[in-house]
C-alpha cells in the first residue's frame, strides 16, 4: 500500500543576535530607505563565534521533534540542506544526529542552496513512498554571516542565519507533500558562488584578501533569473496537480528580495495577501528560509486542515523548485 508523505511537526531557532538596518548604516555606504526599499529586509540574525548550523540545526530539531510526538531515536532518515557546513568532513547531518541522540538514523547533507529545503522535502516523499522511510528528520540550515563579506555593501545587507525543520512521517491518511518539481542550471553557476574555500582553490592569504571567500553575486542577473524561474516552478506543479492559482490557501516562497515574492505572486496569479512575507526580519536564510516561514505559518494557525500550500525556490546553482503540500 502506498503511504503519503505527511509534515506533522515543524520548529525553527534563529540566534539571538540582530543586525539592523542602521546597524549597517555605520559599517557601509547604505541606508534603511535604501534597504527596505531594494530587498524588504530590516533585521537579520547572526551567530556568535563558535556557533556552527549544527547547533542551529538541534534547537530547531528537539522542537520540530517535541511537536511530531516523536523521540529522536524514532527517526530513520535525516537531510539536512546547507551550504555552510561546520566542516568538510563529516557532513553536518552526522553532526546533528550525535547532538540529538537519533541513533537509528541515516543521515546525508544536501547542497542545493537556497532550494535545499524543498529539495529534502521531494526525497522525504520519495523515500517514504518508496517503503525506506517512515520517520524523516528534514532540515533547512545556515550560518551566512560567515561567507559574507561585511564591505560589501551589495550583498552584506542581504543574508542572515537560521534553522529550520520539519518532521515527515509516513500515514495511510491521503494528503501532505503532493506533487514537487526540481529543475537546476549549472551553466549559469558564476553567478551566485563562493569562488574560493574548496579543495579547487583551497583558501589563502591571497584569496582571502581579494574577497573570493566570500559570496559573490551578480545582482541584476540573478533577480532575471529568480523571476523566471520561480513563475516556471510555480506554474508547472500547480498544473501537475490540475491546481490553480485560486486553489492554493498560502504561498511560501524563498524569502530573497521583496520584489522578486512580488513578481513570483503576480506570475502566478496569487495576491500577496495569501503571500507569506517575513523577510523583514530575517533577511535571506538561503535553506532555512522555507522551513523558517512554514514553522511560523502553522505556529500562527494560518492554515486549517484541508488547505493547499504553495512552496517555490530557488537558488545558487542555479537550482529551484516547488512543492504543493496538502494539510
Amino acid at each position: 500500500m502506498i503511504k503519503y508523505a505527511h509534515i506533522t511537526g515543524t520548529g525553527s531557532f534563529a540566534p539571538e543576535k540582530v543586525l539592523t538596518n542602521s546597524d549597517l548604516e555605520r559599517m557601509v555606504e547604505t541606508s534603511n530607505d535604501w534597504i527596505v526599499s531594494r530587498t524588504g529586509i530590516k533585521n537579520r540574525h547572526l551567530v556568535q563565534n563558535g556557533t556552527g548550523s549544527s547547533d542551529l540545526a538541534a534547537r530547531a530539531s528537539q522542537i520540530a521533534l517535541a511537536k511530531a510526538g516523536l523521540d529522536a531515536k524514532d527517526i530513520d532518515l535525516i537531510l539536512l540542506a546547507t551550504v555552510t557546513p561546520d566542516q568538510p568532513l563529516p557532513s553536518t547531518a552526522c553532526l546533528l544526529q550525535d547532538k540529538i541522540g537519533a541513533s537509528n538514523a541515516a543521515v546525508m547533507d544536501v547542497v542545493a542552496a537556497c532550494s535545499g529545503f524543498v529539495y529534502n522535502l521531494s526525497i522525504a516523499k520519495a523515500m517514504i513512498q518508496s517503503g525506506q522511510a517512515e520517520n524523516v528528520l528534514v532540515l533547512g540550515v545556515e550560518t551566512l554571516s560567515k561567507l559574507v563579506n561585511w564591505e560589501d555593501r551589495n550583498t552584506c545587507v542581504l543574508f542572515g542565519d537560521g534553522c529550520g525543520a520539519a518532521v515527515v512521517q509516513a500515514k495511510d491518511e491521503p494528503g501532505g507533500i503532493m506533487h514537487t518539481y526540481m529543475k537546476s542550471n549549472g551553466s549559469l553557476a558564476d553567478l551566485l558562488m563562493v569562488p574560493a574555500g574548496g579543495c579547487k582553490v583551497p583558501l589563502n592569504e591571497e584569496n582571502i584578501k581579494n574577497g573570493a571567500r566570500y559570496i559573490n553575486m551578480a545582482g541584476p542577473e540573478v533577480y532575471k533569473n529568480a523571476v523566471k524561474a520561480m513563475g516556471e516552478a510555480g506554474s508547472i506543479v500547480l498544473k501537475k496537480s490540475g491546481l490553480s492559482g485560486d486553489d492554493i490557501k498560502l504561498m511560501i516562497p524563498h524569502q530573497a528580495n521583496i520584489r522578486i515574492i512580488d513578481s513570483t505572486a503576480k506570475r502566478l496569479g496569487i495576491p500577496m495577501e495569501r503571500v507569506y512575507v517575513n523577510i523583514h526580519d530575517y533577511g535571506n536564510t538561503s535553506a532555512a528560509s522555507i522551513a523558517i516561514a512554514l514553522d511560523e505559518v502553522i505556529g500562527k494557525k494560518l492554515i486549517d486542515k484541508g488547505d493547499k500550500i504553495l512552496l517555490v525556490a530557488f537558488g545558487a546553482g542555479f537550482t529551484w523548485g516547488s512543492i504543493i503540500v496538502e494539510f
